[in-house]
């Protein structure tokens, strides 16, 4: 038995040690290269920030830059163009909060102008970061998946 002893030892010594590793550089391991396994505390760090999504729909381009700030509030600029080239530009603020699983925005100005209050206007999307830079979202109530990667002052419409 004391021939195994030092082997397992040896074993068991690399195997913890590898989890430290892991745990410094934020991979979880099994979960894929890039994606980052932090905690709630890390990500709401992370979320401030200038962050861009380009889609389609229904024959318009649109750009949104989502601008979180530290203190809990945001502003959205959305710029959507037509198939006649025709482009629409829009301003949207209010406030947000990460409650560890899910990106809360909840619209206090639509174009400068405040929501019906019978209608007040939220988007909560579960999200999960594949980098530092970029993270996904679902929406579970609309169906909605996006993409918003981060980006500098250059980039905002």
């Amino acid at each position: 038995m004391s021939r195994l002893h030092g082997p397992l030892t040896w074993g068991l010594a690399a195997l913890a040690l590898g989890g430290l590793f892991a745990i410094q550089d934020g991979t979880r391991p099994g979960a894929g290269p890039g994606i980052l396994a932090r905690s709630a505390h890390d990500i709401q760090d992370m979320l401030p920030g200038a962050w861009l999504r380009e889609y389609s729909a229904d024959g318009v381009q649109v750009r949104r830059v989502l601008t979180l700030d530290a203190g809990g509030t945001f502003q959205e600029s959305v710029r959507t163009v037509d198939a006649q080239g025709a482009e629409t530009r829009f301003e949207h603020r209010g406030t947000w909060l990460y409650d560890g699983t899910n990106l809360k925005r909840k619209y206090t100005l639509m174009n400068g102008k405040p929501p019906s209050r019978l209608n007040v206007p939220f988007a909560t999307f579960e999200i999960k970061f594949e980098t530092r830079n970029e993270f996904r979202g679902v929406d579970h109530v609309h169906r909605n998946k996006v993409l918003y990667r981060r980006v500098g002052f250059d980039e905002r419409p």
